[in-house]
């Protein structure tokens, strides 16, 4: 069995996590709540698993990466698209302590994703069902938009609904390998920076990949 204390230290041991308030929420949001009950004995190992509907929970570095990338911090509005399982937004949650809004296309894993994150006691995630690529306006303007999926582009509903002096961040490329990028909305324009390598199951939807 392995153990989440442990997977923590080990990924201040790499590198990946970097800031207090990344590691008090890797350490307390109990990742096997996420699982199917068959990969709960896995919810330790630092690899991403099967969650159904041809979609994965996340390793737990790359929520770490996503994480320190996204550079959060408590009051933030947040906009995540992809809920999947539900834990990323739920570790999300825990940093912010905001409502977290999540996004996802598929109406089964959304409705697990609400009754794990039930079943996790948090309390500060809607999980709606939609198209992730048009976003959520009904919440805009954003903090950060964080997209859980690989995009061919950045959708541009998602760079609208970004405040100025927001951060995006998404894995850009093809359906197999992307770069994870971070956009900083600017007066007018934005700033892009590559964060390095990553391979996120393919963002579906108007302004992504089709289905």
């Amino acid at each position: 069995m392995y153990k989440r204390d442990t997977l923590v230290d080990r990924l201040i041991a790499l590198g990946y996590l970097k800031t207090p308030a990344v590691i008090e929420a890797m350490r307390e949001v109990k990742r096997e709540f996420f699982l199917p009950p068959d990969f709960e004995r896995y919810a330790y190992a630092d690899s991403p698993l099967p969650i159904g509907g041809e979609q994965t929970i996340s390793a737990p570095h790359m929520v770490a990466i996503m994480c320190e990338a996204a550079e959060l911090s408590e009051g933030q509005s947040v906009l995540e698209i992809g809920a999947g399982s539900g834990y990323h937004a739920c570790v999300t949650a825990h940093i912010t302590k905001t409502m977290i809004y999540s996004v996802e296309r598929l109406a089964e894993l959304a409705h697990s994703a609400k009754a794990n994150l039930n079943r996790a006691g948090c309390r500060n995630v809607r999980v709606i069902v939609g198209d992730g690529t048009e976003g959520y306006e009904k919440e805009a303007p954003y903090d950060r938009v964080i997209v859980t999926a690989g995009a061919p582009d950045i959708p541009q509903p998602l760079l609208e609904q970004l405040k100025v002096g927001g951060k995006l961040l998404i894995p850009v490329g093809s359906r197999y390998s992307q770069e994870l990028t971070r956009i900083t909305k600017v007066e007018g324009d934005i700033e892009i920076e590559e964060l390095g390598g990553c391979v996120f199951v393919p963002l579906i939807g108007k302004y992504g990949w089709p289905g």
